[in-house]
């Protein structure tokens, strides 16, 4: 695993012990396939733990957190669905950008009886398609609203939001969301709303996450993700290598399998000799099928050291998890959730 380079510092005396300290909005977001739903979930679960409240916040409509967690689909309101390890709560929140449309028309208009008849009308859809800029300010007002929010003590409802965020092609757009409605409104509400919004997602109390595999494809939109970010002032955080394999085998037998060098007629012999085979063809033949499954083994092993080296070069902390032998179910979400607490979160 490459360890941290740096700690995130903040000004905010509710600091938490994790590699992003006085950050309270973390933002996941990969390529697609790269399990950042996944991912999301195991973070939400690993800032909970010890006794801590967290949201974790789906923006697409897909109820990927209700099929992470086995649960059924959630409605638009924030409700518990998990307990961290120690005794922590996560709340989870499928956001429904109409419902977000009504919610923000009754709050700077008090109009949400006319908002209700918009929907049936479909004026309200009609508006989020034809301005999907609007569509991305609500969704993450929304999210933004949580971070703010204190109870009637003046305390955090929240000690961290996560929100599982659009794949990484489409982030940048999502986050810049005061570039996307300069053409909507350049006064009043919408524009208030959107300034309050980039300020929460510009602060340092924010930090935007990626997951990746050690694959191509995947590690360069990662990279294209972190620069793009940079460029428009939104806070990148770390880079979660997720599915990460075993080495299962010694550096001196990779190294030769990647090299052509793995003499499958010596491992024959020795297939033979322990007794593995009963046979000297039987022998060859199973010889030859692992000489073969060792040299993929190697090559991609030697690809994956390549992908490592690229993202090094982003400069940012990176982060290895397990790929999970039963697939991602319930047990595999606290199994990465461990593995995250272990490397990033105290």
């Amino acid at each position: 695993m490459s360890q941290p380079t740096s700690s995130r510092g903040g000004s905010n005396g509710e600091a938490r012990d994790t590699d992003w300290d006085g950050v309270r909005l973390h933002i996941v977001s990969g390529k697609g396939g790269t399990g950042k739903t996944t991912v999301a979930a195991a973070l939400a679960l690993a800032l909970a733990a010890g006794g801590r409240k967290v949201l974790l916040v789906e923006v697409e409509g897909r109820q990927g957190i209700a099929q992470a967690f086995d649960l059924p689909p959630l409605p638009y309101e924030e409700r518990k669905i998990a307990v961290a390890p120690g005794g922590g709560d996560v709340y989870a929140l499928a956001v429904d950008p109409e419902e977000a449309m009504l919610e923000y028309l009754e709050m700077f208009y008090g109009i949400k009886r006319v908002g209700k008849a918009l929907t049936r009308m479909g004026v309200v859809d009609f508006a989020t398609t034809i301005a999907p800029g609007l569509r991305d300010v609500l969704v993450t007002g929304k999210t933004s609203e949580a971070v703010r929010r204190r109870d009637k003590l003046g305390r955090r409802v929240y000690d961290a939001i996560v929100m599982d965020a659009p794949p990484t092609g489409r982030l940048a757009r999502f986050l810049n969301v005061t570039q996307e409605v300069a053409g909507l409104a350049r006064v009043g509400p919408i524009k208030n709303h959107a300034d309050l919004v980039r300020g929460v997602l510009a602060s340092p109390e924010t930090a935007v996450h990626f997951v990746t595999l050690l694959e191509e494809m995947p590690v360069q939109e990662t990279l294209d993700g972190i620069e793009e970010l940079r460029t428009t002032g939104l806070p990148v955080g770390g880079v979660f290598v997720n599915m990460v394999r075993p080495a299962g085998l010694p550096e001196g037998v990779l190294e030769a399998a990647g090299r052509g060098r793995f003499d499958s007629a010596e491992l024959a012999l020795g297939l033979k000799a322990a007794g593995l085979t009963d046979a000297t063809a039987n022998a060859s033949a199973v010889a030859e099928a692992l000489a073969r499954e060792v040299t993929e083994h190697a090559l991609r092993t030697e690809l994956e050291k390549r992908e490592r080296v690229a993202l090094e070069e982003a400069g940012v902390p990176r982060y290895d998890l397990p790929l999970l032998p039963d697939g991602a179910d319930l047990a595999g979400l606290y199994e990465l959730a461990d593995a995250l607490r272990a490397q990033c979160v105290a």
